[in-house]
């Protein structure tokens, strides 16, 4: 039993261990959201950029086009022998014109929106990949953290094959398939009053006798769980704990 009460504790520390190993990388998980608000903030100021480019790209081929269009116009000039359709032709020119200059003005405001846009973009760059090395610092503490976890787990369960030696192996397995029913609390735990430290039902006066001897292993004919004496242990705190 004293045996058991040591690989419980062990087993416990292990335990503790496999939840931090569980519970440290969720820590990464708001990190996780910031660098998409990141991402998504850079992904924003280029997508605008690429719409002000796209938009200069259309303003000049709409240029060309219109140009294109008027040399059409004064090719039929020569051709047209009434005064009306000649004016009409000098009207539609007139109309492409003023097409070609208000594209001309719009790209010359592009250029200087696309000036202070490159401008804000390596601002938002520099701010970004500031912001992200932070991010991957506090990462970088949090992995670190993560494999002391797994370090002490490792050197931890090294010490259970010299306790499982000591143990008789079908005691062993009572007490492995004990922890798989009862994943949180204690599974060997301390008989006060006749009442068992697990479930905190009374157990029957014969058991609680051979247990406060100590010569015997009983089992809570409630719950299941191995039974000790406290006062047979000179550990106080493994004697003491309950679930």
């Amino acid at each position: 039993m004293r045996n058991l009460l040591a690989l419980q504790k062990l087993d416990d520390k292990i335990g503790a261990c496999k939840a931090r190993e569980v519970e440290i990388p969720k820590q990464k998980t708001k990190f996780d959201i910031q660098r998409k608000r990141l991402k998504a903030e850079l992904d924003e100021r280029e997508q605008s950029i690429t719409a002000l480019q796209l938009e200069q790209k259309d303003c000049e081929s709409t240029i060309e086009q219109r140009k294109a269009q008027i040399l059409k116009y004064q090719q039929q000039l020569n051709d047209v022998k009434k005064n009306d359709e000649y004016q009409a032709l000098l009207h539609e020119i007139e109309l492409e014109k003023k097409q070609i200059a208000a594209r001309e003005e719009r790209i010359l405001n592009i250029m200087v929106e696309l000036e202070a846009a490159a401008e804000a973009s390596e601002e938002d760059k520099k701010r970004i990949q500031g912001e992200t090395d932070k991010l991957d610092a506090l990462c970088a503490e949090i992995d670190d953290e993560l494999g002391e976890a797994v370090a002490i787990r490792n050197e931890l369960e090294k010490n259970r094959d010299p306790i499982l030696s000591e143990v008789p192996a079908d005691l062993i397995r009572r007490y492995n398939r004990l922890r798989r029913n009862y994943a949180k609390g204690k599974i060997v735990v301390p008989v006060n009053n006749e009442v068992c430290g697990g479930c905190h039902m009374h157990i029957r006066a014969q058991v609680a006798i051979e247990v406060m001897e100590g010569n015997k292993i009983h089992a809570c004919q409630h719950c299941g769980r191995l039974l000790f004496h406290p006062a047979n242990f000179e550990e106080p705190e493994a004697a003491t704990q309950e679930s």
